[in-house]
């Protein structure tokens, strides 16, 4: 009997738009034909968002492989010189074609010796004694005894997934999987039932695209140091053995090779599909722990890291309410008015090129070990990456209308707290008020924003720009407020709050 096979690189699993939009072409392709017409595809479309992040990673460390960039021994320029060649000609098909030619076999997420991004091992009993169920694999299904929301699933009859959508929850799995118990797995007389959270989780990456994938591939490339050698900084595909689960990882850069070995590091889960018979459909999975201790930190070259009030570093954080133009100030390092601002993902520190790109944010709004909110996704118009080299005075006008933007969005947010506390005695705290104005005024204020960045790109000087934001605010907290005030006790109360709003320094007041 024919063994089943799903090989990603030939297989269409991933969806595409044409630059050319007339074009009969197909919508969905795989790693080889992907690549090979980067520079023919405008973009890529993967869902769930957090899926479509973890590809990048991958994509990023194949094409700095196919595209001879994954050295740099000149320090720098001859590495950009190559980069434009690139980006110029795009990639050769017979490169892209000798790449999965050498690892023929290593792409297909069912073969019996290494599967793509899997551990055969654990299809042992001895090795992994229980399967976790397809239900446990799916992003967005209840599994044991979890609640339903979304979709009425139940262990007892699992329905099967497609081979590409066990591909995409794979991706998550190993970049944004949840931390605490997992299934039982055994490797050299350890064994254990818990595992260290994803690389990624819970945070919010950003990738600038460009007109083409190529462009976009290219531009998430960050430049290795010098002594970063191709033979050694390795994706696990591409290593003659399955890695070590219970190996001891030494801490710090020395942990990973290079950019490759960072892109496609710090996995912490292990899993392994399982097919029907057809290979059709994927009807059970393993999930369960695939290092032993937390692997050291990738220090990943798309996210923002920011200071704690402990003077700790973290990477920004994927929140579901939180607008893209208010990242603006770590992307673009704009003004913030603080010492302290955020310090922007090390793809656009390192970034050369003087062009426009859009910015898109990724990411999983989620707890630090089992909780997941909600899916992240948004982009930003074409921005000029290196606008503060450039034109450091549009880039200083942009900083001050993003904070004041942030400025009377938490006016505004203190205002409705205080006018609810005065108005029911009590502390201030998270409100009703509090949470209807912000659901009034940040849309609004993304609106405005975006209008006057082009006014602002444009050549146009924004005079105050602090003035339409508070009139935004003043707008929400009026929406809010006005129609609880019914007698006298109540107006004072909301006027006092309203002060707020203009900036009045926070004082204990008596009775």
């Amino acid at each position: 009997m024919t063994r089943p096979r799903f090989d990603v690189s030939t297989e269409a699993c991933i969806g595409v738009r044409w630059a050319d939009r007339d074009a009969k072409r197909p919508v969905r392709l795989g790693l080889r034909d992907l690549l090979v017409h980067a520079h023919e595809i405008e973009g890529i479309g993967v869902t769930p968002p957090p899926a479509q992040s973890a590809l990048y990673r991958l994509l990023y460390a194949i094409t700095s492989r196919i595209a001879h960039l994954d050295e740099d021994e000149y320090e720098g320029q001859e590495w950009w010189d190559r980069w434009e060649e690139i980006r110029e000609r795009g990639l050769a098909a017979e490169d892209v074609d000798a790449y999965f030619d050498e690892f023929a076999g290593r792409f297909d997420l069912f073969d019996e010796n290494r599967p793509f991004l899997q551990d055969p091992r654990l299809a042992d009993p001895a090795v992994c004694p229980k399967s976790s169920g397809v239900n446990k694999l799916a992003i967005g299904r209840p599994a044991g005894n979890n609640a339903v929301w979304f979709g009425h699933h139940w262990d007892a009859s699992p329905v099967p997934l497609k081979p590409d959508e066990a591909f995409a929850d794979l991706l998550v799995w190993l970049y944004y999987g949840p931390s605490g118990r997992c299934a039982t797995r055994v490797h050299e007389g350890v064994s254990a039932a818990d595992v260290s959270a994803g690389p990624l989780r819970s945070s919010l990456s950003y990738h600038l695209e460009g007109d083409t994938l190529l462009d976009t591939l290219l531009a998430g490339l960050v430049p290795p140091d010098p002594d970063v050698r191709r033979d050694e900084d390795l994706c696990p595909w591409e290593r003659p053995d399955l890695p070590d689960p219970v190996a001891q990882v030494s801490a710090g850069a020395s942990a990973y090779a290079g950019p490759r070995s960072r892109l496609t590091g710090g996995w912490q889960h292990a899993l392994l599909l399982v097919p029907d018979e057809a290979g059709q459909e994927v009807v059970d999975a393993f999930i369960t722990w695939g290092r032993r201790g937390k692997q050291p930190s990738t220090n990943d070259s798309y996210v923002m890291i920011q200071l704690s009030q402990q003077g700790n570093l973290y990477a920004r954080y994927a929140k579901a309410d939180r607008a893209l133009w208010r990242d603006l100030d770590g992307l673009l390092q704009l003004s913030t008015g603080t010492e302290s601002g955020p310090r922007p993902p090390e793809v656009l520190r390192t970034f050369r090129v003087m062009d426009f790109f859009k910015v898109r944010a990724l990411g999983f709004d989620q707890d630090g070990k089992t909780k997941d909110v909600q899916f992240v996704t948004a982009v930003t118009p074409p921005l000029l990456v290196k606008i503060g080299e450039r034109e450091p005075a549009k880039a200083d006008r942009i900083g001050k209308l993003r904070t004041a933007g942030e400025m009377f969005g938490h006016r505004l947010d203190y205002a409705a707290k205080r006018a609810w506390a005065l108005l029911t005695e009590t502390k201030i705290a998270d409100c009703a008020w509090n949470e209807h104005a912000a659901a009034i005024y940040w849309p609004e204020a993304e609106e405005l924003f975006w209008a006057l960045h082009r006014k602002i790109m444009d050549g146009e000087d924004i005079e105050d720009p602090w003035r339409p934001f508070l009139a935004l605010a003043l707008r929400a907290f009026n929406e809010v407020t006005w129609s609880h005030v019914r007698d006298a006790r109540s107006a004072r109360a909301v006027e006092q709050a309203r002060l707020e709003l203009f900036g009045r320094a926070k004082t204990k007041r008596s009775a």
